[in-house]
């Protein structure tokens, strides 16, 4: 059973039912009036020039600071310069424009009604002041990684470049699976060492050695610069941003085009400036209707609270994150900086207010609101070797970082529920019993909560399961103890563990498969089949990705069940088609390459890092629209576009990407996204696709140290100047 909230937790449960209740109070009073007709239909309306006549294709951008939050509204100009700035709450607005080939123009107040807004953009004086908006993989395209005949790498006493690093995939894989990890690559604090100045380093290479290991993130920074061997990096670095100092441009970004033009975000701060808020959730994936304009949600990692927006009422607040043991017992994942940052100091930012650490929720169909969160220190002897859990007998676990949380609206509470796996993502399955599926990111494990029996019991034991990565490599259609172990010598009698940690996780809405992805280069993604009796049933499957593609992090599905995985490192976004599979089971699967012909791989568009072919965007995750939320079509899938400031829309039959950009403040760097229909017969206006400002470092974004974290909303209107 799910233990009480110890003691000293009962003030935090009780403030959050409180917040609650009164949350449903504050609804009740306009119970009367549906939440879709509080929103405002008001809008400004007018036209943009230059010196050069109508600028077509630039941004709008109108912000107010008088509402319960700050927010914003970006639109785009049409073929003419005409602008229409939609659903404006009552406030008066500052608004001006961005572009390519432009510098910010100088704000004019307006307020909704006004129509006629007349808005002069200013021409770039030269390519330095122009490139200034640019997005930081532009910037990025400028760095160049050594050539691929430099590879393997020969060490300190050779080209400096790392031994382990045995080709230029390698390198970038590194490039993008750890630099990029925490931030942007490219944006303004990054691509130059004016923020170092003070510390007076005799060389640039001096600044980089010092610079990677600064702050909250430092010794995650110190180890992946060493990962390319620290010499020869931090040359390579130096003369990045040597270059840029001296002048050096990428080339210009296209403006906006076709239905790119038709995109309306609405922005809204929440949080703090310090906060870490990994990833938001409006509605249950399998029916986005839940939760029709409801609040919107995320983690904030660092600060162990979840942050809870009303994009109706404009107001935001947060909740703290229980744990059941006494929080000043459960340790934090987040150590003290390793050398002072350049913004805080030595101060501790995260982990010290609340160890809970959630990092990704998803919301049921009841909308509540599912975490991975930690909720106590040392792991319970039911899951481990002895126990007469028919799991933990079957594969016994002695660690977990993270276990599971949810928090309900409708009571204003949190349940916390033990894990004997540790937990990263999470991803409901449309079954009956509503299972959520658990990744584990250290360790080979898939995990699940039936919560529809959890609900019914409350029995945290009985109500989850997890299974090994066994497969059927005897080929003889089941899998069968004793297993050749992960990493020992093959018996081709006996089926085969593999362990990869997973980074992400997915269930097929097709069948009853649930699918993972790993980072292990070159990276593989894996299936496993629960079957009718888990653990023993339980069959996986692992798939290799082949070149030119590495690096999978983000994985989802199709409503037919086609996979698509986001290639963080090579910057594709690719799917994997099983029906095209001949071979399933049997010794020729071990090795994951058994099956070229069912990858498929799109690269995306962005500018390619120096003397490569690889683009210098990062994906951090990839979403698929099983539902049409964009209009863009059922089953078009995302990518995260974290190094572009940008969700990157794929047209899988012709390959063309549309681009829908956040040009303000930049530094839109995400993690995930999920899409939300308040009102099917809203068109345009009741539905659309969200996310957030998901970097480590707030004080990155433009604005910097300060800076609050921004929640967007995306839509998509049919033509630009639609109200």
């Amino acid at each position: 059973m799910p233990a009480t909230i110890p003691a000293n937790n009962t003030t935090i449960c009780n403030r959050a039912g409180l917040i609650g209740m009164i949350m449903l109070l504050l609804a009740g009073t306009v119970a009367a009036t549906p939440r879709a007709e509080l929103l405002s239909e008001a809008f400004i309306s007018g036209t943009v020039k230059s010196s050069q006549g109508p600028e077509a294709g630039v941004w709008v951008i109108a912000e107010t600071g008088e509402l319960q939050t700050p927010f914003t509204k970006i639109v785009v100009t049409d073929d003419s310069g005409n602008f229409t700035l939609p659903q404006l709450p009552d406030a008066t607005y500052e608004v001006w424009v961005r572009g390519y080939g432009l510098v910010d123009s100088k704000p004019v107040d307006a307020r909704p009604g006004d129509h006629s807004l007349q808005l002069t953009a200013v021409t770039a004086p030269n390519p330095q002041a122009a490139a200034e908006i640019y997005p930081p993989d532009y910037w990025l395209s400028l760095l160049e990684p050594p050539a691929t005949d430099q590879f393997p790498g020969t060490g300190p006493q050779g080209n400096g470049i790392a031994a382990a690093m045995q080709n230029q995939s390698m390198w970038l894989n590194n490039l993008k699976s750890n630099c990029h990890l925490c931030h942007q690559l490219g944006n303004k604090v990054t691509r130059n060492l004016d923020h170092m100045a003070q510390l007076k380093f005799k060389t640039p290479e001096e600044a980089w050695d010092y610079r990677t290991q600064l702050g909250v993130r430092g010794s995650s920074m110190y180890a992946a610069f060493n990962g390319f061997g620290r010499e020869s990096a931090m040359r390579i670095f130096a003369d990045w941003t040597n270059r840029i100092q001296a002048g050096e441009v990428p080339p210009a970004p296209s403006r906006p085009t076709g239905i790119e033009r038709n995109l309306v975000l609405t922005l809204w701060d929440w949080g703090v400036p310090t906060s870490y808020m990994h990833d938001e959730i409006t509605t249950d994936k399998n029916d986005p209707s839940v939760n029709a304009y409801g609040p919107v949600y995320a983690v904030s990692s660092g600060h162990g609270k979840l942050t809870i927006l009303d994009p109706i009422l404009n107001n935001t607040h947060e909740l703290l994150i229980p744990t059941r043991d006494d929080p000043r017992n459960v340790s934090s994942r987040f150590p003290p900086p390793a050398q002072p940052s350049n913004f805080y100091g030595n101060e501790h930012l995260w982990g010290l207010e609340h160890p809970s650490d959630p990092h990704n929720p998803m919301m049921d169909r009841k909308g509540r609101v599912w975490m991975t969160s930690k909720i106590r220190q040392d792991q319970p002897g039911w899951c481990k070797e002895g126990s007469t859990n028919k799991y933990a007998s079957y594969y016994p676990l002695t660690f977990s970082n993270r276990q599971a949380s949810y928090y309900d609206p409708a009571t204003g509470e949190f349940t916390l529920i033990d894990t004997c796996f540790a937990t990263h993502h999470l991803q409901f399955d449309t079954d009956a019993d509503q299972t959520v599926y658990f990744n584990e990111l250290l360790g080979p494990i898939i995990g699940w909560i039936n919560t529809r029996q959890f609900d019914l019991s409350r029995d945290e034991q009985t109500a989850q399961g997890w299974c090994p990565q066994v497969l059927d490599t005897n080929g003889d259609g089941r899998i069968s103890k004793p297993w050749n172990k992960a990493g020992a010598a093959i018996d081709p009698k006996l089926d085969t563990e593999v362990r990869y940690n997973l980074y992400s996780i997915i269930p097929s809405p097709a069948d009853d498969s649930v699918w993972g992805a790993t980072e292990s280069y070159p990276g593989y993604i894996v299936r496993l089949e629960r079957g009718a009796n888990p653990p023993e049933t339980c069959v996986a499957e692992a798939y290799k990705v082949p070149e030119p593609g590495f690096d999978p992090r983000g994985i989802d599905i199709d409503s037919h069940g086609l996979v698509w995985s986001a290639l963080a490192g090579s910057s594709h976004l690719a799917s994997f088609d099983r029906d095209k599979c001949r071979t399933l089971k049997g010794p020729k699967t071990l090795g994951g390459g058994h099956c070229d012909a069912g990858w498929t791989f799109y690269k995306t568009d962005g500018p390619v890092l120096k003397g490569t072919d690889v683009p210098a965007d990062f994906h951090y995750y990839g979403w698929v629209d099983q539902h049409n939320v964009s209009g863009l079509g059922r089953d078009t899938p995302f990518a995260t576009g974290s190094n572009s400031d940008s969700l990157l829309a794929l047209d899988p039959k012709t390959g063309k990407w549309t681009r829908l950009r956040v040009p303000y403040p930049l530094g839109f760097f995400h993690r995930g996204m999920d899409g939300r229909i308040d009102d099917p017969a809203a068109g345009w206006k009741g539905r659309g696709l969200w996310a957030n400002y998901g970097t480590h470092l707030m004080w990155h974004v433009e604005g910097g140290k300060g800076t609050r974290g921004k929640i967007i909303h995306f839509q998509i209107r049919p033509d630009p100047l639609a109200r």
